[in-house]
Formats: structure tokens, sequence, C-alpha cells
């Protein structure tokens, strides 16, 4: 199938209908509780949006968090951020991609949800799935964005791309994704669900 062939409207929201269906990179059950433990039991819900964007040779839109923020900063994320009262994950991630990289919310054709991802940190992310057809102009907010990029759709379809790391943290040791870049360093939340991205469209019928 295509590059453009998987990212074919119908069959993906087909595929993304049920996300407790799809393949769960992490963390598993225990580390989930661990991860609650660790921050008190607090956890805050928030939502990104993962933009498909339909060039001839399609990407997936991503950001450098700006090196002015107190938490994450500096890291490779999806527009996103934490849930405001009586908000949808797709409401969210609609409006945080306006607010950090100035997308127009009408833009984006969303079509499913991943699997939600706990963070280290005790955020439960919801990554909301979207096509994205351009001509669009973004106008990244610099106190939350570094800059905007677009990473390949064939490079992360590629099974041998995402190395698997090993860090000592807390006295544990932690595996983890990292994707190959030129200029940037793609890990963690951002590598996990890329890993889950790339397992969806790879197994489109």
């Amino acid at each position: 199938m295509s590059l453009a062939g998987r990212l074919d409207a119908d069959s993906l929201r087909l595929r993304l209908a049920d996300p407790d269906s799809l393949p769960r990179d992490r963390p598993s059950p225990e580390d989930d509780l661990d991860r609650v433990a660790r921050t008190g039991g607090r956890v805050v819900p928030a939502a990104v949006l993962v933009p498909l964007v339909l060039h001839p040779e399609p990407t997936i839109l991503l950001t450098l968090r700006s090196s002015r923020l107190k938490s994450h900063a500096g890291q490779v994320s999806f527009p996103g951020g934490r849930m405001e009262a009586n908000e949808t994950p797709e409401q969210t991630a609609l409006r945080e991609a306006e607010e950090e990289v100035g997308l127009d919310p009408a833009l984006p054709q969303v079509l499913g949800r991943l699997p939600t991802l706990l963070t280290g940190t005790g955020y439960s992310v919801t990554p909301v799935v979207a096509l994205l057809r351009p001509p669009f102009d973004l106008r990244h907010d610099p106190n939350e964005v570094e800059e905007p990029f677009e990473y390949p759709l064939a490079r992360l379809l590629d099974p041998a791309a995402p190395e698997r790391h090993a860090r000592e943290f807390r006295g544990r040791l932690r595996e983890f994704w990292v994707w190959p870049h030129e200029r940037h360093y793609i890990w963690g939340a951002t590598a996990s669900m890329l890993v889950t991205l790339a397992a969806v469209l790879r197994d489109q019928r």
C-alpha cells in the first residue's frame, strides 16, 4: 500500500474507533500504578493533536517545546496540553494546536484517538489523530514552541527506525523509544505515541 493510501480517512476511522483495542506500547498496568503513586495519586487529563500532513510525501507535524517552559523544556512533542473543564480531548487538542502553532481549528479532519498514555509527570494524555491538508499557515507562540517541524511518514513506517534505549531513573532501569532525527531527540511519551501510530498505519487493510 502506498504512503498516501495508508492515510485513507474512512479506513483510519474504523481502525481508531476502539482505542482500547489498539496495540499499547507502554506503560504496562504495573507501570501505570507506579507512575500514579509517584505523582501522589494526582492525574491531570490532557490531550495532544497528532496531525498527519497530506503532502505528496506525507509527514507528521511535531513541535520543539520552548526552552522557556518550566517543564519539558526543549523536548519534542505534539501540540497539546491539559484539558479544561467540560472539554473533550478533541476540543483540547484543537484549541492547544491553535494556541501553540496558530493552526486553524477548522482545518484538521479529526479521525479518532490512540490509546491514552500516562506520563511520568502525572498527565493522562489522549492523542487525537487528524488529517491535515496543505496549504496551511503556522504562527507559533515562541513562549511555548521553539519551532514546529515535520517528520517523514516513510521513516515512521520503517520498523527498524525506532531504537530502544535504557536509562536508570530513581533506582530503576527504564526503557524507552528514540526516533532518529537529524536535529532533535525524539523520545519519551511522544516517541511512544509514534510507535503506536506506526503500528496502526502499518496494519491498515
